[in-house]
């Protein structure tokens, strides 16, 4: 262990305190008594009148002031010894001294000292002195320490990291997937490095950059690779450390920030979730956050206010743009917003290939089948996908990564952990034709997406499971494909109210109903897809804000509100019927295929349409793709 003065200094202050006053005491004492000390025995006021009578005093030594004294008198026994007696003089004995020079006795008086007085001063300023001593080591010390007591005076300065030359160990190279984000920002890293090809025609630098995009899109990520590609000063922060509950210690934070990135221009200043401090102004019922908005005041004049900042270019990120403030998002403060969303498939490939450099895969593990097989998923899943497999590699104790790490990796990430199988039960039987009802619906239905494969391992709350897999990426939906999705969904409630009857209908398909009732009211309030015609009746967002959206909100009036509900209801109708139709018409082989299923537990897809294809005709979905 490292020995530190510091630590053993203030170990020591309370010890050095406590024994100077104890030494202090008994010095004190110690000269306060010197006299009681010298004499061994003590003698009456009376005795020694008689011993003076009687010629046997032989000398006096006074002390404090006349009150004490120290007598040397001859033995009434033995004449040769001499004895020194204590006497505790009265106040009011003036005629003591004409005794004693009349007796011929030699007399010595002893001032009283004044060291106790001294003693005392400095004991009154060492204390102090010990004491801002132990305090000025003290918050030296803590002074380090992030959110410790030396940073009490400190509250007005900034807290953003600052790295003259920031080496974050990310590069552009390594940050795949948003290709469009990258070419917006590598331009700025271009204007940092060589200024003169964009001046030249006559092109200025961007002031700010405002990465939105959902979470783990790799916002955060594009900074660090901006950091380690400009070579730049790189200050980083983020919004909430801005703000305290001290008024106008956030703006004092922002002014702190923005002297010292003016120091080091040209410099970037990344800001990460710039919402907690950029939330529209006057927001929320009784008026807004004080503090907060003096903050934000504050960066909107550093920004672009009426000296500018030339060389700083101010990076942030959101996933929330639509709470941020108008003024803050203007040009001349936030030039360009760069939109970080998630990855098609082809993103997901190469930042499969990235993720993928620092594990040892199988060769028959194909990336762009785990890119097929995770439509939706942002880089972070992806890096989470592909690390989940290599701990199950490793606890299963084998060489390199298969499909099979890598197909259970992406239903523990999707689903859940793998639950304990069911026992063959009645249960186990009805959650099977639950899931080969969604399943049959889906393979028989040409607009719906493939099964990838139905399972009934218990993961998550899910008590077995039917995996469907798109095509391709679908930025655009049609109303044939949402109307075979409902049917999908409803496949389970149709398969156990067919073969098991009304009365045995479980309670297995609430989760399937919510998504149903969800798909069907949008295709009527949002997407115009009924006969209530082309009209957007809800926003897209279910969320107020309070403020902005708690009196603003679209409102329609009650009829429109019962047509709505019956418009809803008749879509979940038709699509009911025509699921259970389906489950009518097929039950042998959904017979056959409940069979397999309770006894293998699993059927891949391509087994599952092979089987029903023996049965019906199953329709090519190689082409479901929606064209506009």
């Amino acid at each position: 262990m490292k020995f530190s003065w510091r630590l053993a200094i203030l170990w020591a202050l309370p010890v050095l305190i406590v024994g100077f006053f104890i030494w202090q005491g008994t010095f004190a004492s110690a000269n306060g008594m010197m006299s009681r000390n010298t004499a061994s025995t003590r003698m009456t006021y009376g005795r020694f009148l008689d011993y003076l009578a009687a010629g046997r005093v032989l000398s006096v030594d006074l002390y404090e002031g006349g009150r004490t004294a120290i007598v040397e008198a001859t033995d009434p026994d033995l004449e040769d010894h001499i004895q020194r007696l204590r006497v505790d003089l009265p106040l009011n004995a003036p005629e003591l001294i004409s005794q004693l020079r009349e007796s011929d006795v030699r007399i010595e008086t002893h001032p009283p000292r004044n060291d106790g007085a001294i003693w005392g001063l400095l004991g009154n300023l060492v204390f102090p002195i010990l004491l801002i001593a132990g305090l000025f080591f003290l918050f030296r010390r803590s002074g380090n320490v992030p959110g410790g007591p030396g940073q009490a005076m400190n509250f007005g300065k900034s807290r953003a990291r600052f790295q003259m030359e920031a080496k974050t160990g990310v590069l552009f190279d390594d940050v795949a997937g948003v290709e469009e984000a990258k070419e917006e920002l590598q331009e700025v890293v271009t204007f940092l490095k060589k200024p003169e090809r964009f001046t030249a025609v006559g092109a200025r630098i961007p002031k700010g950059v405002l990465l939105v995009g959902p979470p783990g899109t790799g916002k955060t990520l594009l900074a660090k690779a901006i950091a380690g590609e400009a070579g730049v000063p790189f200050f980083s922060i983020s919004g909430s450390e801005f703000v305290e509950m001290f008024v106008g210690v956030g703006a004092s934070r922002v002014r702190d920030l923005f002297k010292k990135a003016k120091e080091n221009a040209p410099c970037i200043i990344f800001i990460d979730e710039i919402d907690a401090v950029g939330r529209q102004r006057g927001a929320g019922i009784g008026g807004g956050n004080d503090e907060r908005e003096q903050t934000l005041n504050q960066l909107l004049t550093e920004m672009d206010g009426f000296e500018g900042n030339t060389g700083i270019i101010i990076i942030a990120a959101t996933n929330r743009p639509d709470v941020l403030d108008s003024a803050l998002l203007r040009p001349g403060r936030f030039d360009r917003q760069v939109t970080v969303d998630t990855p098609d498939i082809k993103g997901r490939l190469e930042i499969l290939k990235v993720h993928a450099r620092n594990k040892k895969l199988a060769p028959e593990v194909s990336l762009e089948a785990i890119a097929r097989r995770s439509p939706g998923f942002t880089g972070a899943d992806l890096a989470n996908l592909l690390n989940e497999a290599a701990i199950l590699t490793a606890r299963r104790r084998k060489e390199a990564i298969t499909m099979h790490e890598i197909d259970d990796a992406i239903d523990r990430v999707v689903a859940g952990m793998e639950g304990t199988p069911l026992i063959d039960s009645k249960s186990k039987r009805l959650i099977a034709y639950h899931e080969v009802g969604h399943a049959i619906v889906g393979t028989l239905l040409k607009d719906h997406d493939p099964v990838q494969k139905v399972t009934l391992i218990p993961r998550g709350q899910a008590r077995g499971l039917t995996w469907f897999m798109p095509g391709e990426d679908q930025m655009l939906v049609s109303r044939a494909q949402l109307l075979a999705r409902i049917c999908g969904a409803l496949g389970g409630r149709a398969a156990e109210e067919v073969i098991f009857g009304d009365a045995e209908v479980t309670t297995g398909a609430g989760n399937d109903l919510q998504q149903v009732t969800n798909m069907a009211r949008q295709m009527v309030t949002r997407f115009g897809m009924s006969d209530l015609g082309p009209l957007s009746l809800e926003s897209q967002s279910g969320e107020v804000f309070l403020g902005r959206d708690w009196m603003t909100r679209s409102e329609y009036s009650e009829e429109i509100a019962a047509r709505i509900d019956a418009q809803v209801r008749s879509i979940v109708e038709h699509c009911y019927d025509q699921t259970r139709q389906i489950i009518r018409d097929h039950r042998e082989v959904i017979d056959r295929l409940v069979d397999l299923l309770i006894e293998k537990e699993t059927i891949e897809g391509e087994e599952f349409r092979r089987i029903v294809s023996e049965y019906a005709d199953v329709p090519d979905k190689e082409q479901l793709v929606f064209q506009l």
